[in-house]
C-alpha cells in the first residue's frame, strides 16, 4: 500500500484537533470500500478533513445547554406575554444513517417573573442539534431543557426539517419535510393559549 502522508500544514494548527491515526484509517477503509483510491490526490487529506468536521459537526457533545440558561433578567417592565423566536436555522446529522438534516426551528415560551437572552434559545437549539439526533427527540428535548431550567408558564417548540437520509437516498423525495412539535405547560392544558402561540409561530 503506498501511503501518501497527509500534508503536515494539516496538523500544524494548534487551533485544529489532531485527528489519531486509527480514525485516519478507518476513513480510509470507507474510501477504499466505496470504491475509490484512499491513496489519490484528491483524497490523500481527506481522512483528517473529514475527522474534524465530523467533530465540528458533534460538538454538542461538549457543550452544557443549561449553562446557556443560567443567566436571566427580572427586570421586564411587567412583561408577561409570550416569547418566540422564529426560524432559527440549524443542521444536524441523524443518528441512523448520519445523514445531514437542515432545518428551522421555533422556540417560545410564557415567561413566569424571568426571561432569558434570545440568543440563549437559538444557543440551546444548536447544543442538542450538534450531536446525532433524531428529530422527535431533538424537540423534546429542547423543549424539556427550557421547561426545567427557565420554569415558565409554558414552553412550545415547532421544528421543520428535510433530512438527507429520504431526500439523497432511500425514497429519494426531495421535497418533502417533517415537522415535529412538543407543547408543556399552558401551551399544552389550555387550547386558547395553544391557538395563540402556534399563531404567533406561522403555523
Amino acid at each position: 500500500m503506498n501511503y501518501i502522508s497527509p500534508d503536515a500544514s494539516l496538523f500544524d494548527d494548534r487551533k485544529k484537533p489532531f485527528v489519531p491515526t486509527d480514525i485516519q484509517e478507518a476513513v480510509r477503509k470507507i474510501i477504499r470500500w466505496a470504491g475509490d483510491d484512499p491513496d489519490r490526490e484528491g483524497l490523500v487529506e481527506t481522512p483528517v478533513r473529514f475527522a474534524r468536521a465530523w467533530k465540528e459537526y458533534c460538538q454538542g457533545y461538549e457543550e452544557d445547554p443549561i449553562a446557556h440558561l443560567s443567566r436571566t433578567f427580572e427586570e421586564v417592565g411587567g412583561y408577561d406575554e409570550i416569547v418566540v423566536l422564529k426560524n432559527i436555522p440549524f443542521h444536524s446529522h441523524c443518528e441512523h444513517h448520519m445523514a445531514p438534516i437542515e432545518g428551522k426551528a421555533c422556540i417560545a415560551y410564557l415567561p413566569d417573573q424571568k426571561v432569558v437572552g434570545i440568543s440563549k434559545l437559538a444557543r440551546v437549539l444548536h447544543a442538542f442539534a450538534r450531536r446525532l439526533q433524531v428529530q422527535e427527540r431533538l424537540t423534546a428535548e429542547i423543549a424539556q431543557c427550557i421547561w426545567d431550567n427557565l420554569k415558565p408558564r409554558g414552553v412550545a417548540v415547532v421544528i421543520e426539517a428535510k433530512h438527507g437520509c429520504m431526500t439523497g437516498r432511500g425514497v429519494q423525495t426531495p421535497e418533502v419535510a417533517m415537522v415535529t412539535s412538543r407543547v408543556l405547560g399552558c401551551f399544552l392544558e389550555d387550547s386558547a393559549s395553544r391557538k395563540e402561540v402556534f399563531s404567533l409561530m406561522g403555523r
